[in-house]
């Protein structure tokens, strides 16, 4: 399998624990400033990113900013775990042979909306890099909540240098 995929499925099974411990409550509260998002949307945002990537395959062109959205995401644990899931499956089936295929890839990156040509594995990539982002989000809001997650590398991109912290 390609280093890529594996990368993603390994971050995205992130997701599945996180899913697995969280209540549908403490997935939908929106209290933590200063953003008041939820754990949900940020896991409905980084599986919306996934999405755009693979309905944009067949046509080579991949839109960032055309986004399902789906609140259901914010509020329902096993519906974002089934979505989590879908995803998965759908990047085990991806054929590597294309990863260096050309396509466009439309965003919008603050001044309006671009086309930029990707190969699929450098945009794979990014969603990548993008999830683990949005973890570091998630941990934040996990640490407000007093929710602790097992996993000492969750929101941490791998090249980030951690601090040695002492607390004896």
């Amino acid at each position: 399998m390609n280093i890529i995929i594996q990368s993603s499925l390994n971050t995205l099974s992130k997701s599945k624990i996180l899913l697995s411990m969280l209540s549908n409550d403490q997935l939908a509260n929106v209290s933590i400033s200063p953003y008041y998002s939820c754990i949900g949307s940020h896991i409905r945002h980084i599986l919306d990113f996934y999405d755009c990537i693979l309905s944009g395959l067949e046509s080579a062109n991949v839109d960032l900013t055309d986004r399902e959205r789906d609140v259901r995401m914010h509020e329902d644990c096993i519906y974002a775990n089934d979505n989590v899931v879908r995803i998965m499956n759908q990047l085990e089936l991806l054929n590597i042979d294309n990863f260096k295929s050309k396509l466009s890839v439309s965003d919008d990156l603050g001044l309006g909306k671009v086309e930029i040509e990707y190969s699929l594995g450098a945009v794979l990539a990014q969603a990548n890099s993008h999830a683990i982002h949005h973890y570091a989000i998630i941990n934040y809001i996990l640490d407000r909540l007093e929710i602790k997650i097992e996993d000492e590398a969750f929101g941490y991109n791998p090249t980030t240098p951690r601090p040695e912290i002492n607390l004896s």
